[in-house]
């Protein structure tokens, strides 16, 4: 089972039921840090850490709810200098367009608060036991690497409309403009942790990454052309823009 990567040092958390992925970022502010923007980290998930979370803890028994789309939605400060990707009412709004026994193991997505210690590792998003995490953004839409985006993620970029641009020799920054950011979290980063929370069968980390990657094409892009047909066409300029 994946546990929360410690946006500090690496290290995961170790609660014993905790199942999650943790989105590691690079922030302007931290550039030397190991690892770019991709999903994932160290294998050994017997580190300690604490991290700057408020953990919503899954209720035992889960509830059944009448209506399986109405989970909670938690909205925390973005913090000085970011911003939230989405809203409330466009999350309610994408996960209404998947099949019900996805959503309802949902209880709780909370759009997380930035803070100076979040700013050393910022997550695009995490799943940890019921809730799914979505964090804020830089106000600017710009994010500052200090080591050059590999492939995957020159494409992944791409199939969104971001853009990668290197500025100096140790300095490279993707862009986005607030339709690509949208539709980035809502096609990608949403579905890839709901699709950590469907995964019921797979416990090591390379399997549970690769099954939300698959689902997240499947359950957000690949339906994100079906459901909006303009953004096929879209779609294939922001890949060979």
């Amino acid at each position: 089972m994946s546990r929360p990567l410690n946006r500090s040092t690496g290290k995961r958390l170790p609660p014993p039921a905790a199942r999650h992925s943790a989105s590691l970022a690079r922030s302007d502010r931290q550039r030397t840090a190991p690892g770019k923007r991709a999903r994932g980290g160290q294998a050994n998930l017997e580190l300690p850490f604490s991290p700057p979370e408020d953990w919503h803890e899954p209720r035992t028994p889960r509830p059944k709810r009448k209506d399986p789309y109405a989970f909670k939605i938690v909205v925390q400060p973005a913090g000085k200098g970011y911003q939230h990707v989405l809203t409330p009412a466009e999350i309610r709004s994408r996960l209404r367009q998947l099949p019900p026994q996805f959503v309802e193991l949902i209880e709780v997505v909370q759009l997380s608060r930035m803070t100076r210690k979040k700013e050393r590792f910022p997550c695009y998003g995490m799943q940890w036991g019921n809730t799914l995490y979505l964090y804020p953004i830089e106000e600017n839409r710009i994010e500052v690497h200090g080591r050059p985006p590999k492939p995957n993620q020159i494409t992944e970029a791409a199939m969104f409309g971001g853009q990668w641009v290197q500025h100096a020799r140790n300095e490279w920054k993707l862009q986005w403009s607030e339709p690509a950011l949208k539709d980035f979290y809502l096609n990608n980063i949403l579905i890839h942790e709901l699709g950590h929370l469907v995964d019921q069968r797979n416990n090591g980390y390379v399997d549970r990454e690769r099954y939300a990657e698959w689902f997240a094409l499947h359950y957000g892009y690949k339906q994100s052309l079906r459901l909006e047909p303009k953004l096929r066409q879209r779609a294939v300029q922001r890949q060979h823009g």
